[in-house]
């Protein structure tokens, strides 16, 4: 199970509409200066996810909630928009090169299967996202943000 905290932005009807932030993979390492992924990170947007969960206790806004996901499920979509491209890809760039016996066809094939493969993932995507595996679920709930209070009077500080 891969498991996130998210901050639960809203709760109606026995579903919670929780946020998760971004992280990057960047500033855990001692090679930033040389560091692909640090520059990517910088390129694209830092924005937040925002999930809808089924939560059947009432949640308060702000509250800390650790989501869980299986390995399987994130595994089978990384496949699914991964290897489906990459598939179509190579069987139709082979398929045009087998049938016209020229590198433009085989391009033009690979160009189509790439797009082909791509369309497919997309397609069978919402149908695999509606699957109950592949739905993250609350695993544990933290305390609301009013729920905890730090006295730091100086009448406190003498007790």
């Amino acid at each position: 199970m891969i498991k996130e905290w998210a901050t639960v932005v809203s709760w109606q009807n026995g579903e919670a509409l929780v946020s998760c932030d971004v992280k990057s993979s960047c500033s855990s390492c001692a090679s930033r200066a040389g560091c692909g992924s640090r520059v990517l990170n910088k390129l694209g947007p830092q924005t937040e996810h925002t999930i809808a969960v089924p939560s059947s206790e009432p949640l308060a806004v702000g509250q800390k909630v650790e989501l869980g996901i299986a390995e399987s499920s994130l595994l089978g979509s990384a496949v699914l928009v991964y290897m489906t491209p990459l598939a179509g890809l190579f069987l139709m760039a082979a398929l045009f090169q087998g049938l016209f016996s020229t590198d433009l066809a085989a391009v033009c094939g690979a160009l189509l299967g790439g797009v082909g493969g791509f369309l497919i993932a997309r397609g069978l995507s919402p149908r695999l996202s509606r699957r109950q595996t592949w739905q993250p679920v609350i695993l544990s709930v933290g305390l609301a943000p009013d729920a905890l209070r730090v006295d730091t009077s100086p009448a406190a500080e003498q007790k």
